[in-house]
Formats: C-alpha cells, sequence, structure tokens
C-alpha cells in the first residue's frame, strides 16, 4: 500500500467524531484516516467501528485500556508502517487542528521529512486560549529548545506530518514518553537522526465538545524529562541543526 494515513488517537470523543471525520474526507478525499480508540467509554470507538463498516477509508484500532497520548500513536504509526503507508498525519480528535490545513502540511513534506504545524511562527495563532495557556506553551517550547538540539519554534504540538522514511528513523517505537512529552520526544529525535524538519503556520482552537486531557502530571512529565534529557544528552546540543524555513504553502 501507499498514501497517506491521518492517525488521530480519541478518548471521549464521541461529539467530534464525525465532524472530523466529515472534514478530513472534504478536504482530503484521498487519504485514509486511523481512529486509535483507548476504550472510550463514550462509545467513539464503536461509533467509529460502525462507520468504517461503510467507509472504506477509515479504520478503527481498539485499544484495552487508556495509556496516554504517546501509547496511543505509538500503537498508530505501528499499523501505518506495518499498512505500507508512505506519508503518516498527526492530528487532535478535538477539533483544534483544521482538516483544511491537512494539505498544506503534506505540500510542504514534499520539500521535508517531518512538517509541524505551528502556532507560533509568523502566520500562526491560537484561538480561545487565555493568556496564562499560551504564555504555558510558549514556555515548553522555549525550555525544550533551551535543553535540547531542536530549534522549532513550536516543540510540543501534535499536528505533524511524516515522510515513512523519518518515522523508520525516528523509531517511534522505543520512545517512552506517555504524555505530551511524547510531541517534545518525536522532534528531538527528528533533529538529532538528520531529518529536515520544517514549521507552516497553522490556526489552533480550543475545542468546543468534550473535555480537555491536559493535566497538572502530564506538564511536570514534560519538564522533569526535558530537564534530564538536557542533562544526559548535553553533548549533543554542541551540533545544533539549521533552522528550516518557514512559511504558509498553499494547496
Amino acid at each position: 500500500m501507499s498514501g497517506v494515513v491521518i492517525v488521530v488517537p480519541t478518548y471521549n470523543e464521541l461529539p467530534n467524531l464525525a465532524g472530523l471525520v466529515d472534514d478530513l474526507h472534504r478536504h482530503v478525499p484521498s487519504a485514509e484516516i486511523l481512529i486509535v480508540d483507548d476504550d472510550s467509554p463514550d462509545g467513539t470507538g464503536q461509533a467509529a467501528e460502525l462507520r468504517s463498516a461503510s467507509d472504506g477509508r477509515l479504520h478503527v484500532l481498539h485499544r484495552a485500556t487508556k495509556d496516554g497520548l504517546g501509547a496511543a500513536y505509538r500503537a498508530g504509526f505501528a499499523w501505518a508502517l506495518a499498512e505500507g503507508y508512505d506519508t503518516v498525519v498527526q492530528m487532535d480528535a478535538d477539533g483544534s487542528h483544521r482538516a483544511a490545513d491537512v494539505p498544506v502540511l503534506l505540500q510542504a513534506l514534499e520539500t521535508a521529512d517531518v512538517v509541524l504545524g505551528s502556532r507560533w511562527v509568523p502566520g500562526g495563532s491560537v484561538v480561545g486560549w487565555p493568556r496564562a495557556r499560551q504564555l504555558l506553551s510558549r514556555g515548553g517550547s522555549v525550555f525544550a529548545r533551551a535543553c535540547l538540539p531542536v530549534t522549532s519554534a513550536d516543540v510540543t504540538g501534535g499536528f505533524r506530518a511524516f515522510r515513512r522514511e523519518a518515522l523508520e528513523r525516528i523509531e517511534p517505537q522505543t520512545v517512552m514518553s506517555r504524555g505530551y512529552c511524547f510531541q517534545i520526544e518525536m522532534l528531538w529525535r527528528a533533529n538529532t537522526s538528520g531529518c529536515r524538519v520544517r514549521e507552516v503556520p497553522i490556526e489552533f482552537a480550543e475545542r468546543q465538545e468534550g473535555k480537555s486531557k491536559m493535566s497538572s502530571s502530564i506538564v511536570f512529565e514534560a519538564m522533569a524529562r526535558v530537564a534530564w534529557w538536557g542533562i544526559t544528552q548535553s553533548p549533543k546540543r554542541l551540533s545544533r541543526p539549521a533552522r528550516q524555513p518557514t512559511g504558509r504553502i498553499r494547496a
């Protein structure tokens, strides 16, 4: 198999599921979708399974328990590589990432190995976040850049596209982070494995339905892991990769 698969982890995202699938089919009709559901008690997985029975572009991977964002993405990436897809996109299920921006990421991937949908480059924006949360997100990226050999403006974002070869070099199955720190570790590995990383601006909107999965324990895990990596892997900071150009590409 070849082509594009969009990996979407879900946990209690039933109110957002149908709209997300419809939007992705409209904006990226040739892409397929993989829902990775962590046994959602609200029936998200069952609803996805029911729709997939009549939708050949929709696939569902059921996991037995809620075990963190990183574990869900590891399972989704492993499935995508095993099925032979050439391009893998990751995005949130809650509407924060716009399906209309997927073609932008894919076009940028023509000259890169990994593309980040960035909130913090010129042209990027966040809608519906209080100032404190914006500062927390920006501060997380600043902290990661200070500790690790990464130069991207948006280190923690979860809207990304990968060439197959990039995922194989990054080896996501060996990434140990469970929460949102998974995004930082994946980007760190992309940089240190020599992947060409590019950022394109996106609009990020706060979810309208459902409940955020962010918690203080997730923030603590990210800070602790990044600090530890910075201490133990500090020699790698001597060979920081050149910053990649940014800019919006029109599909």
